[in-house]
């Protein structure tokens, strides 16, 4: 594909996102910010393209994935377009007084895109994808400290069925949960999602005892904190 195919559909898909939040509708920012959420494995160019093209899609894949996992395209489905990186190895030779075989190396190189189709699992049929285990537990008390922290944080906790399926969301010093989770499952998601949002080590006690999450530091997270809530932790 050319560079102007290659850019064209991203622009559009920033355009209507401008154009939607100069309207007043902020439902379409929200929808584009629980793409994020969901689909960090895919650059922000793509996760534009899935998020104008299928607001609600939850976990896309292409067409022999979804086969190999004993799933099919059901009949008539439109594809979400995205692009692929195409990548080649060219052979690079070191400078040196004897060339040899052992001094040729192949470099990989990426040459350019390519349109690909994905389709997202409520487009598909057959057998059951496997599921995360669920988080159980006791964490009475545990969950209302760590809301009462991220309150002295500043840092401001809503809850909505807006950016379901995913189930935590966090940017610009405010984290969304989705509504209605088990208190278990909402404890352990706020702990992920302050770990996302200031990039620090998290220490919380469960019912089974220790559970440590480590997040890579960023160099401009809004918040820095150190948390520790586990007896016996040096």
């Amino acid at each position: 594909m050319k560079l102007e195919e290659v850019n064209q559909p991203t622009k559009e898909a920033v355009d209507f996102l401008v154009a939607a939040l100069q309207s007043g509708h902020s439902a379409v920012l929200t929808q584009y910010l629980a793409a994020m959420a969901k689909f960090r494995n895919y650059s922000f160019g793509n996760i534009m393209l899935i998020a104008r093209q299928k607001p609600d899609a939850s976990n896309v894949a292409g067409f022999r994935t979804w086969n190999s996992l004993g799933r099919f395209v059901r009949r008539g489905e439109k594809g979400i377009f995205i692009l692929a990186p195409m990548v080649g190895n060219r052979r690079k030779n070191n400078a040196s007084e004897e060339q040899s075989e052992d001094a040729k190396q192949n470099q990989s190189m990426l040459y350019g895109f390519r349109a690909v189709y994905v389709f997202d699992v409520t487009q598909t049929e057959g057998q059951d994808l496997p599921t995360l285990t669920e988080v159980h537990g006791d964490v009475s008390g545990y969950r209302e400290r760590l809301a009462k922290l991220v309150e002295t944080q500043g840092i401001a906790l809503t809850y909505s069925d807006k950016i379901a399926p995913a189930k935590g969301l966090s940017h610009g010093g405010k984290i969304t949960l989705l509504s209605g989770m088990q208190p278990a499952e909402e404890f352990s998601t706020l702990t992920h999602e302050i770990a996302h949002l200031c990039g620090a080590e998290i220490y919380v006690a469960l019912a089974s005892g220790c559970v440590q999450e480590r997040a890579v530091r960023r160099r401009q997270a809004p918040h820095n904190f150190w948390f520790r809530d586990c007896e016996g932790t040096p």
